[in-house]
């Protein structure tokens, strides 16, 4: 699966179903517009500042944005990261 962007899940999750736009979405978070607009557009990462303010605004979690961001980061870094060449340092107890 292809990792998903917190911004997809703001556009498409709520932004589009309630009407939103970003300049509504920044004005009831005490943001600028162009803040929500970078992480609609996927341009910026979430973070923990905008992640408490959306959830208050829309009714979710901190923790749902930011799992999103963690997961999408850890996704995309698996995509590109070698680590053929990581040495193990310590195995489990067997």
């Amino acid at each position: 699966m292809r990792p998903v962007h917190p911004g997809e899940v703001l556009r498409e999750e709520f932004m589009e179903p309630l009407g939103l736009t970003a300049g509504k979405i920044a004005k009831a978070c005490g943001v600028p517009r162009t803040r929500i607009e970078r992480v609609a557009s996927e341009q910026t990462e979430m973070t923990a500042d905008t992640a408490l303010r959306l959830a208050k605004a829309l009714g979710t979690t901190a923790q749902f944005w930011l799992n999103l961001q963690t997961t999408h980061n850890l996704a995309r870094a698996h995509q590109s990261v070698d680590l053929s060449a990581v040495q193990v340092l310590h195995h489990a107890a067997e």
